[in-house]
């Protein structure tokens, strides 16, 4: 196994060192679905998020089957390969969330996390088979960087469904999964999980404008203007941190 730690960079660490960074993106992994759950976007046993493990590239770091968001705690991840083995944890797995989030990292190296729920809004919006529109600000950061995976079959329980989803996702951050809810994908817990919650805020938005009447769109190069400066992996990074501080300032079990 190689001391590695595959984020943004390629970068030669010691044991402690792997060792810690897989503590830290377990904990900014349960701190996001705290945080998930404050928001509402669990439904039962729907959503996912992911991180990739720093040693071994091809194993990720999940929530089981049936946790709920809000009581998630590091003690419930899994650690499963690209094969679906789960080399730790005892817990049932989500096969949906193996099947997508497998693929995605296969698919995309520089990705270390996936995000993916059942969201009122987001849904909502996914049932509109159309891309966000640069209605906002916060939906500049999607501009030309966000996916429509039209096609539906029914929950994925396939792995030629994940194949079909990682490719569709491409290079972008994001996708409206048709008929189904957001997925999005960082370079850190952090990233992943703050384009989620700004995704969902974006889809609200645009429903309650168009209930309203026609919204009026940003020019595209404004749009990609506004991108290039929020839509970076870093300011998703930072978009995170205060709500991070947010539910880590509560007395909790998370960390155990």
């Amino acid at each position: 196994m190689t001391n590695t730690v595959t984020q943004s960079a390629d970068t030669d660490v010691t044991d402690t060192d792997v060792a810690a960074e897989r503590v830290r993106r377990q904990r900014r992994l349960v701190a996001a679905f705290r945080l998930f759950g404050r928001y509402g976007f669990d439904l039962g046993v729907a959503g996912h998020i992911t991180a990739r493990d720093p040693e071994r590239p091809d194993h990720f770091w999940v929530n089981p089957l049936a946790v709920p968001f809000t009581r998630m705690k590091v003690s419930d991840l899994l650690l499963l390969n690209h094969e679906g083995e789960v080399l730790h944890g005892d817990r049932p797995v989500n096969h949906s969330a193996f099947i997508i989030h497998s693929r995605i990292h296969a698919a995309r190296p520089d990705v270390v996390s996936v995000a993916h729920a059942h969201t009122t809004y987001g849904t909502a919006w996914a049932a509109m088979a159309r891309p966000l529109d640069p209605i906002s600000q916060n939906a500049c950061v999607f501009f030309e960087d966000h996916v429509l995976y039209d096609d539906y079959d029914g929950p994925v329980m396939a792995a030629q469904e994940g194949e079909k989803i990682a490719d569709r996702l491409g290079g972008a951050k994001a996708a409206i999964l048709r008929n189904h809810g957001l997925l999005t994908v960082g370079r850190s817990v952090d990233e992943a999980a703050w384009w989620f919650i700004a995704m969902d805020r974006a889809c609200q938005v645009q429903l309650i404008a168009e209930a309203a009447g026609t919204p009026t769109l940003i020019d595209p190069e404004t749009a990609r203007a506004a991108r290039e400066i929020s839509g970076r992996a870093s300011s998703g990074e930072l978009g995170f941190q205060p709500l991070f501080d947010l539910i880590t300032a509560e007395p909790s079990d998370m960390w155990l």
